[in-house]
């Protein structure tokens, strides 16, 4: 299913935002913030694997959805503020990106099957 890929896609993601702040020098409270939201994202995707049923399922997805949309402003922040190249970013761009798209089309379905349900 598209949670095993969804998984690993935020993985390697998180993997790459670490190295890249890894490479930033100095405003280490906006490091940690990019750093933080982008780990998140798969904390949060592989929680929701152990959820408790599938209202829990869904918050736990909306949370790395959220997660995807504040990583993104950091990014562009980042990118804006020219601490990390635009070339450098928009492979993280776009792989954020990615990952909101499954994330909500995850959480259309999951929404749409719960309704089938009831």
């Amino acid at each position: 299913m598209a949670e095993s890929k969804l998984r690993n896609l935020s993985i390697d993601f998180a993997v790459k935002v670490i190295k890249l702040c890894d490479e930033i020098k100095g405003h280490y409270s906006i490091v940690n913030q990019l750093e933080r939201s982008a780990t998140s994202i798969g904390a949060n995707i592989h929680e929701a694997n152990y959820a408790h049923g599938t209202a829990d399922f869904i918050a736990k997805l909306q949370i790395s959805l959220k997660e995807c949309y504040e990583t993104e402003y950091w990014i562009e922040l980042f990118v804006k503020s020219e601490l990390v190249n635009r070339d450098a970013a928009k492979d993280l761009y776009n792989q954020c990106g990615t990952i909101r798209r499954i994330l909500i089309a995850s959480i259309n379905t999951a929404k749409e099957n719960a309704n089938e349900f009831q």
